[in-house]
Formats: C-alpha cells, sequence, structure tokens
C-alpha cells in the first residue's frame, strides 16, 4: 500500500461517443491519461486493475508506472 498517506488520483470508467475508455484524473479532477477500450467489459477489467495500483502503489511511483506528469510541488 503508499506509504505517504494515499494517492491522491482516481480512475474511471467512461463512455463517450468514441466507446468505452478508462481515465485517470489528477487531484484536481482533470484527465491525465487515457486509454481506449473495445466494450464496456474490458474498460472495466482494466479500471479495476488501475484502481489497484492505486491502492498499492505511492503516488510517486504511480506517476512513473503510467508516465504521467510529475506533480507540481507547493
Amino acid at each position: 500500500m503508499s506509504e505517504q498517506g494515499g494517492n491522491r488520483h482516481t480512475v474511471r470508467a467512461v463512455r463517450g461517443d468514441g466507446g468505452w475508455e478508462v481515465q485517470i484524473l489528477t487531484p484536481p479532477g482533470e484527465v491525465a491519461w487515457s486509454r481506449a477500450c473495445v466494450d464496456e467489459t474490458e474498460a472495466r477489467t482494466f479500471a479495476s486493475t488501475v484502481q489497484q495500483h492505486l491502492y498499492w502503489l505511492s503516488e510517486d511511483k504511480f506517476r512513473e508506472y503510467y508516465r504521467l506528469a510529475p506533480a507540481e510541488r507547493r
């Protein structure tokens, strides 16, 4: 599990005009990453995998694994 108090990203499976996709959202709610899926089953299965990574990985490791932009330090 994440050692730094949890990962602030979220994941969702959504159906849009172009079909199903999985999106990773930044803490403010912006789409940081997305992957197109063949159907709802694939989208929900993949989103579940990403959700496990959110639980298991620190935010920094999660960003590295999914190649997300580094978090802005304040």
